[in-house]
């Protein structure tokens, strides 16, 4: 079979840096391919009922167009995923003032986030991005066939990058495992107190083609969080049910869109997870019927947002030529709560010198009869 990574050349950003595109193979033919520019998922190919390896993540067929504007794409996003109401938010009596990018809100990192940075990229073994399996030796004589492929990113955001106080070094492990599992695995260290709150912004379509409002969604979730109309959470944390936000039994994605006040319609919102111990846990499960693929998202985050493509217009055609038209994708953007450096009685998004920040997610791929 081809080797289990291979690296090549994606291009070059307009001050002629190199950009590298990183595919990751398993052993059963699974393929995913990330760029060290925005730590970019770009492709996703996983099997359908009947063997059919598909595409099921949106993006495009080159560096150009992720050079300009589009909505994060597969992206890593920091240093703070989702919305900060008005840009800004007070840290040890001290204020401070964000760049704008969603007026009047601070969302994904602001207006140069991480999913707009160069990051250093370098083949790794997976050793310690792996779960360990019952009986496995974690000795160097393990078995290369055992091991995900994986490629390790490192970016450092220095102090007062978009607003934010510290120098904050960060790395995140992207890898491809036998199990069928795209799983990133993300620490991040500083030396200020500082918000830390990161995601990958994958957009998923299991039939690689239409919209996904015949997707079948279960969230691991009995609650969220309420929003105001600029999308910032009101601090409450509500119960899904009897509401069109309960997803705790399965539902295909758009049977109550007629039930959401939001225009344009579709969801956008923060589940608060029944697993909040900070174990990886499933966090959802989608099926798209007439493939049979089956997407499982686990997470070690409190949190998970879902995001069905609302503002797609049109406007954006993506790889292999295809339009993107409205709620042609889902998001599973497994994170902390929108707003939550604002929000005391959300978990805290403080990390402070000599913690780490941990984080693990794993979407994991198989097939429904």
């Amino acid at each position: 079979m081809p080797a289990r990574l291979s690296q090549t050349r994606f291009g070059q950003l307009p001050d002629g840096r190199a950009v590298d595109l990183y595919t990751l193979q398993n052993a059963n033919g699974l393929t995913a391919k990330v760029t060290n520019y925005g730590g970019i998922l770009t492709e996703l190919h996983v099997p359908d009922r009947h063997g059919k390896l598909g595409d099921v993540v949106l993006g495009f067929d080159n560096l150009a167009q992720y050079l300009q504007k589009h909505p994060y794409f597969g992206a890593t996003v920091g240093r703070v995923a989702n919305r900060i109401a008005n840009g800004k938010f007070t840290l040890d009596g001290k204020t401070y003032t964000l760049a704008i990018n969603s007026p009047p809100n601070a969302l994904h990192g602001g207006i140069k986030g991480f999913d707009k940075m160069l990051w250093q990229a370098e083949p790794h073994d997976g050793r310690d991005a792996s779960p360990r399996r019952p009986g496995a030796r974690q000795s160097g004589n393990l078995a290369e066939a055992s091991l995900p492929s994986a490629v390790k990113l490192t970016y450092t955001s220095p102090d007062g990058e978009e607003g934010y106080p510290g120098t904050l070094a960060v790395t995140v492990i992207m890898s491809l495992t036998d199990a069928n599992e795209f799983r990133i695995d993300y620490t991040a260290t500083t030396d200020k107190p500082t918000p830390v709150n990161l995601t990958n912004h994958s957009y998923f379509n299991l039939a690689c083609e239409g919209d996904v409002l015949g997707h079948e969604l279960m969230i691991a979730a009995d609650r969220y969080t309420p929003k105001n109309a600029a999308s910032i959470p009101t601090g409450e944390i509500a119960p899904v049910k009897g509401t069109p936000f309960d997803f705790t039994r399965p539902q295909p994605l758009g049977a109550r869109f007629s039930q959401l006040p939001d225009r344009p319609v579709g969801y956008d919102h923060n589940y608060v997870l029944n697993s909040q111990a900070g174990a990886l846990a499933l966090a959802a499960r989608v099926v798209e019927p007439k493939s049979g693929r089956v997407l499982e998202a686990f997470t070690t985050e409190p949190g998970v947002q879902l995001y069905t493509s609302n503002y797609f217009d049109g406007s954006l055609t993506g790889k292999r030529g295809i339009v993107y038209q409205q709620h042609a994708a889902l998001c599973l953007e497994a994170q902390h709560f929108p707003d939550a450096v604002n929000q005391p009685n959300f978990p805290s998004i403080i990390l402070r010198p000599g913690q780490t920040y941990r984080q693990t997610t794993t979407y994991k791929f198989s097939t429904a009869v």
